[in-house]
């Protein structure tokens, strides 16, 4: 599942944690990225106002539409900072920040609306240009958070507009497949548009949702899932049996953990936050709605001290500070901070510590991480205890972790629980029952069914991972779980040979599914129940289309909601032998 809001990948490193790929990996996880299936995803940039009265009202009227890029402040101030009713003024501030190209767009759509013209094109879709406008009715979500519509049936991805909305929307990519757009105005508003309450939805790109009522998110997100797998399994209609998806009373302040890029701000302000999409542009995200408020609190105190210090941000050569890791146990109070830098010593880091120590007294664990290199990802391979514990101590329902700096661990407690209770009520288990779970990470969802099975085994490629599951499963007294490392497809059939053969076997793989080696060797294994834990419904449903194909069923899939005010979903699947 994923650990994110969406993606480790620069842009947004900071909100999501890595997952590694591979049968048996689970220890990390892109909550953001992963693969993009082209023909359902296609980040926008984002979208250029109406300059006309008509079209500014319109935009005042619906609260505009966010873009991820960021050029839609020109029609609205919607995503992540907020929708309303907005004026020229805005528009061309808008337009300035999103660069050369969204100022062009903008001053055309603003030209047009001066014309009194709409300039709508009726030209072929693989004759339409970047700068031309159509009419788009918005059909669905695509897996990125943008609006999926058809241009004579071509498809057409319009970032931040919403399902049933009908949009005047300004060409800017024309490919074989499919063309993106950006809203210009909208012409029917959606019932589930909102005002997005945080005050840095428009710029941040970690949420892609806000501007959607959650109702609208939950219908929006089971839609996901109908789509990939009527399109990658070939089921559709009641030949799904999809349950309904499981939501969050409280759908904010959910994530307990918060990965945040250090930087400077262009007027010199030490900055801790994400990247705007598609730039280097640092966003200060103190104003997060999805954060849990420790979090968000002890990430704006560490700032001021930083800068207090006189800490250099960056990836400078002599030692700097790159990213501040913040994780909560919010049973306890206590906070657990790591300090990714280029170097172990860098300046200002002893009076940093000393600070935090004395005026963050819930923060328990202070380490520092070395990452030195040009890689994306947040963590370096070493990491050194400064401070306190050498773990930060929280529950998950009735079980404890120790989590050290770089473990592993669902960002949504309330809704892992969830999770987890969907998967063992997938398998079934009796207290007979052998178990394998064949990317188990660090552990959880094995000991999550431990008690129910005769015997568990985790299987993980990283060592790392696996020690902690060893660790979790002495502190919680599971003595009929076992954690190996190698790869579940090698794994597997070397224990029939010895006359363990699994009576049920769980997946929960990264964002790119199982390995195509893990399903040949599930259908050789024949195990009596199959349950998939997915975070990517695109590639949930190709894996199943091969199951299905090696005689397995599919008893019933259900979404669970990780994520809200993002466009990630997750699902629990129960796949059977037919004739079991």
């Amino acid at each position: 599942m994923m650990d994110t809001i969406s993606k480790e990948n620069g842009a947004d490193v900071a909100m999501t944690d890595h997952r590694r790929k591979g049968a048996g990996s689970g220890a990390g996880r892109p909550d953001a990225a992963g693969r993009t299936d082209r023909r359902n995803a296609e980040r926008g940039k984002n979208a250029a106002g109406g300059g006309a009265k008509r079209e500014r009202d319109a935009a005042g009227r619906t609260g505009a539409v966010r873009m991820r890029a960021g050029l839609g402040r020109a029609s609205s101030k919607q995503a992540h900072g907020g929708a309303g009713h907005v004026g020229a003024k805005r528009a061309r501030t808008g337009a300035d920040r999103a660069g050369a190209k969204q100022a062009r767009i903008g001053a055309a759509a603003r030209e047009a609306g001066r014309d009194g013209a709409a300039r709508i094109s009726d030209a072929a879709a693989d004759e339409l240009k970047p700068g031309d406008r159509i009419v788009v009715t918005i059909k669905r979500i695509g897996i990125n958070g943008e609006g999926v519509g058809y241009y004579k049936r071509k498809a057409v991805f319009v970032p931040g507009a919403l399902p049933g909305e009908v949009v005047k929307a300004a060409v800017t990519g024309v490919e074989p497949n499919r063309l993106t757009a950006e809203v210009a105005a909208i012409e029917k508003r959606s019932p589930h548009r909102v005002k997005p309450p945080c005050p840095v939805y428009e710029r941040c790109g970690g949420c892609q949702l806000q501007h959607m009522d959650y109702a609208g998110q939950l219908a929006a997100k089971e839609e996901l899932v109908r789509e990939a797998f009527a399109r990658y399994a070939g089921l559709e209609g009641e030949a799904l049996p999809l349950r309904p998806i499981i939501g969050m009373d409280e759908p904010w302040r959910y994530r307990n953990k918060a990965q945040l890029q250090a930087g400077r701000e262009p007027g010199g302000r030490l900055a801790l936050g994400l990247y705007e999409p598609g730039s280097r542009r640092l966003v200060d995200i103190a104003g997060c709605a999805v954060q849990h408020p420790a979090v968000t609190a002890a990430a704006e105190r560490i700032r001021r001290l930083a800068e207090r210090a006189g800490v250099p941000v960056g990836a400078g050569p002599d030692g700097a500070l790159r990213t501040v890791v913040l994780r909560a146990a919010p049973e306890s109070g206590e906070l657990q901070l790591t300090l990714v830098a280029s170097a172990e010593q860098f300046p200002g880091r002893d009076r940093l510590v000393e600070a935090v120590r004395r005026e963050l007294p819930q923060i328990s664990s202070i380490s520092v991480n070395v990452n030195s290199g040009g890689s994306p990802l947040v963590f370096g391979e070493r990491t050194r205890l400064l401070r306190g514990k050498p773990d930060l101590e929280t529950r998950l329902g009735n079980l404890r972790f120790k989590l050290s700096p770089r473990a592993f661990f669902q960002l949504n407690p309330e809704q892992t629980v969830k999770l987890y209770d969907l998967a063992r009520e997938a398998a079934a288990l009796t207290g007979r029952e052998t178990v394998v779970d064949a990317y188990c990470g660090t552990g959880t969802i094995a000991l999550w069914l431990a008690p129910h099975a005769r015997e568990v085994r985790g299987i993980e490629t990283i060592r790392e991972a696996v020690d902690d599951a060893e660790r979790s499963a002495r502190l919680n007294g599971r003595t009929n779980a076992r954690f190996y490392v190698g790869r579940a497809e090698e794994l597997l059939p070397r224990w029939v040979k010895q006359g363990f053969r699994p009576d049920v076997i769980v997946v929960d793989p990264p964002r790119t599914g199982c390995d195509a080696a893990l399903l040949r060797t599930v259908a050789d294994v024949k195990p009596a129940r199959f349950v998939y834990v997915s975070c990517n419904p695109a590639t949930l449903a190709k894996d199943c289309r091969v199951l299905l194909d090696a005689g397995f069923r599919i008893d019933w899939v259900r979404p669970v909601d990780m994520f809200p005010q993002t466009s990630h979903v997750e699902c629990v699947i129960l796949m059977v032998r037919k004739g079991a």
